[in-house]
């Protein structure tokens, strides 16, 4: 007896390649991106051209193409001082944030106490808290701590400011770990402490990379901040750095575009770098 195998039948692609959305996609997904883009490569361009070639054709390119506005700048004293002033901070910064975003996180997630989700939910509504609206009593507050113009003057209201985006990102990461695991290193004599060291963060990298550089990103640009509480010039960061340079040579078109995309640079490679592990951990977050 002869059975007649039923044809498997794969299904028809015909439909998705004749899809009119695909292209809009493609549209709009170049689009987006060249709204975003469009102004970083203006800028990094114009930097190789001369103020006399920006006035006279503003959207052309550099002909011939000029390094002396970068050297210049790459020359000049203050922007290696403001480099490292926006390193520290940032670095700083991003430590304190992964730090303790992370222990509390930890304990938000593994741990079982009374209160437990109405603290949670403290953490986000510090989402809604715009930083702008307590720069006043936040600078009278650390005046009378006697900690204005100082890196802690900028270091301690940012890792405030982005505890809540970080506990948000982390928490689900840490509830998805199965209780398994806990169990298993519990038997082989390991604590809270030892689970969290050794099976939490290596599980949970891909978060703790994505809130670092968001942190890392935001204290990099951070302009209003600084503005006010870091009245020394010594002490000023790159942002400052910008206005300052703007200020001082507001002629020279030329000069300011590379002064700004130096000063981007840093958080534009590091952003750039690690885009893949910050898609990863925002999709771990919004499944959790």
């Amino acid at each position: 007896m002869t059975v007649a195998a039923n044809p498997v039948r794969y299904p028809s692609t015909r439909h998705r390649a004749l899809s009119w959305s695909t292209p809009l996609t493609y549209a709009l997904a170049l689009a987006v991106a060249g709204v975003s883009i469009t102004p970083i490569v203006y800028v990094i361009i114009g930097g190789f051209r001369t103020t006399p070639q920006i006035v006279a054709d503003p959207a052309g390119l550099p002909d011939p193409w000029v390094w002396d506005n970068y050297v210049r700048v790459l020359a000049h004293s203050h922007f290696w001082r403001q480099t490292f002033n926006s390193a520290v901070i940032a670095l700083g910064t991003t430590f304190l944030v992964v730090v303790l975003g992370m222990a509390a996180a930890f304990v938000l997630a593994r741990y079982t106490f009374r209160g437990r989700e109405a603290l949670y939910t403290f953490f986000t509504l510090g989402l809604l808290f715009p930083a702008g609206a307590a720069i006043l009593p936040l600078y009278l507050l650390l005046r009378n701590l006697s900690l204005i113009n100082s890196y802690y003057a900028v270091i301690l209201p940012q890792v405030a400011f982005s505890l809540p985006l970080t506990v948000v990102i982390l928490r689900p990461f840490l509830s998805a770990i199965p209780g398994e695991l806990e169990d298993a290193a519990a038997i082989d004599g390991a604590g809270r402490i030892g689970f969290l060291w050794r099976i939490a963060l290596p599980l949970s990298r891909p978060a703790l990379v994505t809130v670092g550089v968001l942190a890392f990103v935001a204290s990099w640009n951070a302009f209003l901040l600084p503005l006010l509480v870091l009245g020394d010039v010594d002490l000023h960061t790159l942002p400052l750095g910008v206005q300052s340079f703007s200020n001082q040579y507001s002629t020279d078109t030329a000069g300011i575009l590379a002064f700004t995309s130096l000063a981007m640079l840093p958080a534009l490679l590091f952003f750039t770098l690690a885009e893949k592990q910050i898609v990863g951990g925002l999709q771990g977050a919004i499944k959790g």
